[in-house]
């Protein structure tokens, strides 16, 4: 079973996430910011990470470009879930190494299929 991180400093959102990729079948951990989020991925050595792009202390693209500096964390897939729709947002978070770029409101269909896809399946 793959393990997959889920960061949002939204309690509704976190939970709705992990409940979506529980329920495909994940095994699911969360946290509710990019710094809670690295103490975590170096705990765990989760499969793929979904992280909200905009959080306090430490947002999803920060966590990104933390994790690609670490040699144990750089080929951990990250997916963005992120209220942010423009082009230039999907194509910047690319740029730091994120792997799929969700926005949100998202389908369980659409996240399933993303980390499906993130993690090789």
């Amino acid at each position: 079973m793959s393990k997959v991180l889920v960061v949002d400093d939204l309690p509704s959102e976190l939970e709705l996430i992990a409940q979506y990729l529980t329920s495909a079948g994940y095994q699911v951990t969360k946290a509710s910011n990019g710094k809670e989020a690295l103490e975590k991925v170096m705990k765990d050595k989760p499969d793929a990470i979904v992280a909200d792009w905009m959080m306090p202390e430490m947002g999803g693209l920060d966590l990104c470009r933390q994790l690609k500096k670490n040699p144990e964390t750089a080929n951990i897939p990250v997916i963005a879930c992120t209220a942010k729709d423009r082009e230039v947002d999907k194509i910047w978070a690319m740029k730091q190494g994120v792997k799929a770029y969700i926005v949100k409101p998202c389908s369980k269909e659409e996240l399933v299929n993303a980390v499906k896809q993130v993690l090789g399946g």
